[in-house]
C-alpha cells in the first residue's frame, strides 16, 4: 500500500487525488490547503490523515479548532507545508498546490526520500535544473500528472532504448482560439475563465487561455525528457482528446488519447508501472466523429517565443517568467489589467530582471520576488 501525501488536497487536482482513492492501493497520510479549511475539514474526517496543514497562518488557526477533537496534527504556513512534504510515513507526495510555492517543498521531499507525482509544472520551470539533478542524486522517481507529460512518459514507455527526434504537445486553444487582437482587447475574466474542455482552478484556467500554459509545459517537458526547447512542437487541438505525442527518427509518431478526465493521468502516475481500472468514461472515436489541429493564433506566439527563449537560456530565465506570470494573473483575476497585459508584463520583466546562469535556489527566490515586482506595477 503506498502513503500519500497530498500538497493542495483542496484544489481541482488533489480533490481528484482523493476520487481515485478507492481504485487504487493507496493510504494518506498528509493534506494541505492555502485556506479551503472547510473542505479540509470534510477530508481529514473522512481520511484519517496523521497530518493537516493551512499555508494561511489564520486558517490553520481555525482549522486546529474545527479538528481539536481529533487526533490529527494541524500545523500552518511554510513549516506546515514543509512538514507534509516530509513526512516520514509518506511514499510518494502528490505536489497539486499552485504555482511558485510548489518547489521548496518539493525539493524538501526529494530529500527526504520520497517519489513525486508532479501537478506543479512551476517547480521545473523555475528550478527544473535542481529539482532534476536532486532527484538524480537522491534516486527518487518524478511521474507527471499533467495530461500533456502523463501523455509522453506513456508513449516514452515504447522508446526502447531509441532517441526521441520530438514532442509535440497539444493545446486546447482555451476560450479565446481564433479571437482577433481587437477582441482580446476587451476580454473579460469571466469568458477567461470558460475553458471549452477542462475543469480547472482559475490561475491555470487563465494560463490556457493566454496559452502561457503551454509555454510553461514546454519548459517542463525540457527537463522532463531532457529535450531542447526547438524539438518541442505545440499544436492546437480542440477536442483535447489526443493529449501529446512523440515522434522518433524514422518518422513515426506515437499518441496517447482519451477523454479530458485527470483522473487518468492522476492514477497512472500513482500505480505506475501498474494500470488498474479507472472510472472514467471511455473513449469512442465514432462518438467524437473527428478531431481538427492547428497551429497556434499568431497572438498567442509572442508568450510562446518567450518561454521557448527561457526554456533555451535555462539558468533563472524561467523563474521570471513564471513570477511575472503569477502576478500578472493575478491582477488579471482582479480586474486590475487587461488580458492582453498579461503578455506585455511578462516581456517587461524578462527585459528588466537580471539573467543568471547558474543560479543558486535563493538567486531563483529573489528572481521570482523581482519579477512578480516588475509585473505588478
Amino acid at each position: 500500500m503506498k502513503k500519500l501525501s497530498i500538497l493542495g488536497s483542496t484544489g481541482s487536482i488533489g480533490t481528484q487525488t482523493i476520487d481515485i482513492l478507492p481504485s487504487i492501493d493507496a493510504e494518506v497520510v498528509a493534506l494541505t490547503t492555502n485556506r479551503n479549511i472547510k473542505l479540509l475539514e470534510e477530508q481529514a474526517r473522512m481520511l484519517h490523515p496523521k497530518l493537516v496543514a493551512a499555508y494561511d497562518m489564520e486558517a490553520a488557526r481555525a482549522l486546529k479548532i474545527a479538528l481539536a477533537d481529533t487526533s490529527i496534527e494541524v500545523l500552518g504556513g511554510r513549516e506546515g507545508l514543509l512538514a507534509a512534504a516530509t513526512l516520514q510515513e509518506a511514499d510518494v507526495v502528490v505536489t497539486a498546490v499552485v504555482g511558485m510555492v510548489g518547489l521548496l517543498p518539493t525539493l524538501a521531499a526529494i530529500d527526504a526520500g520520497k517519489d513525486i507525482a508532479l501537478a506543479n509544472k512551476e517547480t521545473l520551470v523555475c528550478g527544473g535544473q535542481l529539482v532534476m539533478a536532486r532527484a538524480k542524486e537522491k534516486g527518487v522517481a518524478i511521474l507527471p500528472v499533467d495530461s500533456e507529460h502523463s501523455a509522453i512518459f506513456q508513449c516514452v514507455q515504447a522508446r526502447q532504448g531509441n532517441a526521441l527526434s520530438k514532442i509535440i504537445l497539444t493545446a486546447s486553444g482555451g476560450p479565446f482560439f481564433h479571437y482577433s487582437i481587437e477582441q482580446l482587447k476587451t476580454a473579460t475574466r469571466q469568458k477567461a475563465l470558460q475553458h471549452p474542455n477542462w475543469s480547472m482552478g482559475a490561475k491555470i484556467t487563465i494560463d490556457s487561455a493566454s496559452m502561457v500554459n503551454k509555454g510553461l509545459e514546454l519548459i517542463e517537458a525540457m527537463w522532463l525528457y531532457d529535450m531542447p526547447p526547438e524539438d518541442i512542437e505545440i499544436v492546437v487541438h480542440r477536442e483535447s482528446i489526443v493529449h501529446s505525442l512523440i515522434e522518433f527518427c524514422d518518422g513515426a509518431v506515437l499518441a496517447q488519447l482519451g477523454v479530458p478526465d485527470m483522473r487518468l493521468p492522476i492514477q497512472y502516475a500513482l500505480t505506475y508501472p501498474a494500470r488498474v481500472p479507472c472510472k472514467i468514461p471511455r473513449l469512442s472515436l465514432a462518438d467524437v466523429g473527428k478531431m481538427t489541429f492547428f497551429t497556434p493564433d499568431t497572438w498567442a506566439m509572442p508568450v510562446l517565443d518567450l518561454a521557448r527563449r527561457a526554456g533555451a537560456q535555462r539558468g533563472n530565465a524561467g523563474a521570471i517568467l513564471n513570477g511575472a506570470n503569477e502576478a500578472a494573473v493575478a491582477r488579471f483575476l482582479a480586474d486590475e489589467i487587461g488580458f492582453l497585459e498579461i503578455g506585455e508584463r511578462i516581456t517587461q520583466a524578462m527585459e528588466r530582471v537580471p539573467f543568471l546562469q547558474n543560479p543558486s535556489l535563493e538567486d531563483i527566490l529573489e528572481s521570482d520576488r523581482l519579477a512578480r515586482e516588475v509585473a505588478s506595477r
